[in-house]
């Protein structure tokens, strides 16, 4: 084999390892999707160092099954590019209205006042610490100074504070709405 054989069996790939990437990645990519709707938006919130360590893992895990083997740069540029095409695609899909429910979980209750709603952080596998953290990070000092507390579909958790009044409209999109007290709530305004 000459250098240049050599070198291209390095950094080139054949048209049945470029297919087998793309096919790969398209696969990981969904299986992906498919765990974070099953395990809920938390696995991209907030990461524990336990969490970091699962996430390096998958990641591995996630570029093997892309590049093959033996791994090359251009199995590498091809598995990158098809990534991103297919999260341009989905974010594309996850902006219509039937769609999102399928690529975005919903938003949550997970406190209403002084209350936490025990089944929500279930579902949403957060832990009260998680909450007490999120809490404080807020600057709240006691749960009598909670409105509510939200699990956003992205993950991340909103909390919304007593003394003003929260606008209906914001919370239009939350499961479970009718929980909160309407002393809570701006009254209804006309639009």
């Amino acid at each position: 084999m000459s250098g240049w054989e050599r070198l291209w069996a390095e950094l080139g790939i054949t048209l049945p390892h470029a297919v087998g990437v793309v096919l790969s990645a398209a696969g990981i990519y969904v299986v992906f999707l498919v765990f974070v709707r099953l395990l809920g938006q938390r696995v991209l919130s907030a990461m524990s160092t336990f969490d970091v360590v699962v996430t390096v893992m998958l990641g591995a895990v996630a570029g093997r099954v892309i590049l093959g083997h033996p791994p090359t740069l251009a199995s590498g540029v091809l598995g990158l590019a098809t990534l991103f095409l297919l999260e341009a695609v989905f974010g594309q899909l996850g902006t219509r209205p039937r769609l999102q429910r399928l690529f975005n979980a919903p938003t949550r209750l997970l406190m209403v006042g002084d209350e936490v709603q025990e089944a929500e952080l279930r579902r949403a596998h957060i832990t009260r610490s998680e909450l007490h953290g999120a809490l404080r990070r807020a600057g709240v000092r006691s749960y009598g100074e909670v409105a509510c507390v939200l699990h956003e579909s992205g993950g991340g958790i909103s909390v919304l504070r007593r003394g003003v009044p929260v606008d209906r409209h914001l919370l239009s999109d939350v499961v479970g709405v009718e929980r909160i007290p309407d002393e809570l709530l701006a009254p209804d305004r006309t639009d």
